[in-house]
């Protein structure tokens, strides 16, 4: 049995496989904040593609965190020398190992905030990759602005040189590589937010106009965000997932990442100081990233909540066992074809109906087993972007909106009650859990007031009469196959 490292590379198994390139050579030309599994699962791997394909030696990665709890993932990858194990897991059954590579040296924040802002200015450093997840931007959700009342902001705008936040270190970063006479690197948003790129420029230029106006002014002359689509899904690593490389290949890496053969990534072709050539490894570069972005939220991640929603408060535990149920397949057909498709706009290049059919393919892989408790898990942040858009402006164009609203509905219920409709406890994870429980547990109407994830949506006497009609059968335990079977 071998632990994974650098040292014992050459020795593990060849059945796995192994980076073909020295490690050694990398330059860090891309700094990523935010290494959970989706960043191991998908940039990274493609990174990886690259140096393997074509001996392009400019493009390793750094990896930053900058949160306590990225305290174990820094331990880990410290520990093997940043590699760590990816499965792709096919619908056949078939898992095919890799070892990555691509990430050659990591910082964690709370350790040595200065070595992650040196690492940012650094001349090698061209972009800089965020997935800090949807909450990780530091806005409200119900007017699109910067979050000033945050009490880490707060703190970082009277000490500037003590930054906590994602905008702190990239605003320190880009003050030093502007006195250095240094060109901006990119900044290059990868989290599931319609315009990321815009979102992140709107955001940190708000955080330095408080700041330094000066910089700010810097920033939105020099700095490009150009937006990107990202998709390949990456379910929670289990024990099993380390057990298996332990017994099929005597490896031991206390965290390998899992993930599903797909994999897709759009990128506005808008850069600052350069970029790979990603183009060599699949990676679609276009003017405009905007309808490819809208058609994943709100068809493969909107598709992801319906199903995990009602699936968690039916009671089954992962997304195939939802996708399988043929009412759950044909629910998520007629929600994508009937409410989500007629707001969509046209998409270069995409035929919607394969694309659709895709997704549900995609999601009956049986070796992947992705938790309901996953998907649902910071459903505030999520719903606001994937799935309540579709409904205002079905309403706004008198479209169909009755199965969005169920997914609403259980979402209060599943709030509230935090159990199955049999009464089995479920895992709630979301930042405001307290909040979502107080205002469901008042009324279904309260829950649907909460302005900063739905806005105005409550002032819609279409919306809230069928909404309250749902959530009255939910909380009478009818069962949500009942309300699914006359909808459909």
């Amino acid at each position: 049995m071998q632990h994974l490292n650098q040292q014992n590379l050459a020795s593990i198994d060849n059945q796995i496989s192994k980076p073909s390139f020295n490690r050694s050579m990398l330059k860090t030309g891309m700094v990523h904040i935010g290494v959970g599994g989706f960043h191991r699962a998908h940039q990274a791997y493609y990174l990886q593609e690259l140096a393997t394909k074509t001996n392009q030696y400019d493009w390793g990665l750094c990896g930053i965190g900058l949160r306590e709890e990225d305290r174990n993932i820094s331990t880990i990858l410290k520990k093997q020398d940043q590699l760590y194990s990816l499965l792709i897991k096919h619908p056949n059954g078939t898992i095919e190992p890799h070892i990555i590579g691509a990430i050659v040296d990591y910082k964690f924040a709370i350790e040595d905030p200065q070595s992650v802002i040196d690492k940012l200015a650094h001349e090698d450093t061209k972009i800089v990759s965020l997935t800090i997840t949807e909450g990780g931007y530091n806005f409200n959700p119900s007017t699109g602005e910067f979050d000033f009342e945050n009490s880490i902001i707060q703190e970082e705008l009277k000490h500037p040189k003590n930054p906590k936040s994602v905008y702190g270190f990239l605003a320190a970063a880009l003050q030093k590589r502007r006195d250095n006479k240094l060109p901006a690197f990119t900044i290059l948003s990868c989290d599931n937010i319609e315009h990321n790129g815009d979102v992140t420029k709107k955001m940190l230029l708000a955080f330095t106009q408080k700041l330094n106006p000066e910089l700010a002014d810097w920033i939105e002359k020099e700095v490009r965000f150009p937006n990107s689509m990202v998709d390949r899904i990456t379910p929670v690593t289990t024990a099993e997932d380390i057990s298996f490389l332990a017994k099929n290949h005597d490896l031991i890496d206390d965290w390998p990442v899992t993930c599903e053969p797909f994999i897709q990534w759009v990128i506005e072709d808008k850069f600052s100081n350069g970029r790979p050539a990603l183009e060599q490894v699949g990676v679609q570069f276009v003017p405009d990233v905007k309808p490819y972005e809208k058609m994943k939220l709100r068809l493969l991640n909107a598709g992801h909540s319906v199903l995990g929603i009602l699936g968690a408060i039916h009671g089954y535990q992962t997304i195939n066992e939802c996708i399988d149920d043929p009412l759950f397949n044909t629910f998520l057909k007629q929600f994508m074809d009937k409410e989500a498709t007629p707001v969509l706009d046209a998409v270069k290049g995409i035929d919607l109906d394969t694309y659709k059919q895709s997704l549900l393919d995609r999601f009956a892989n049986p070796n992947i087993k992705d938790s309901v408790s996953r998907i649902c898990s910071e459903s505030a942040a999520k719903l606001p972007k994937f799935l309540i858009p579709t409904i205002k402006e079905n309403l706004d164009n008198d479209g169909n909106i009755a199965l969005s609203t169920l997914v609403i509905a259980a979402w209060c219920f599943y709030s509230d009650k935090q159990t199955d409709l049999n009464n089995k406890p479920l895992e709630v994870i979301d930042s405001q859990k307290v909040v979502l429980q107080n205002s469901a547990q008042i009324a279904p109407l309260s829950f649907i007031q909460q302005k900063a994830i739905f806005g105005d949506l409550s002032k819609s006497e279409r919306f809230t009469s069928l909404y309250e009609v749902m959530a009255k059968e939910l909380y009478n335990n009818r069962g949500v196959k009942k309300q699914m079977q006359k909808l459909v």
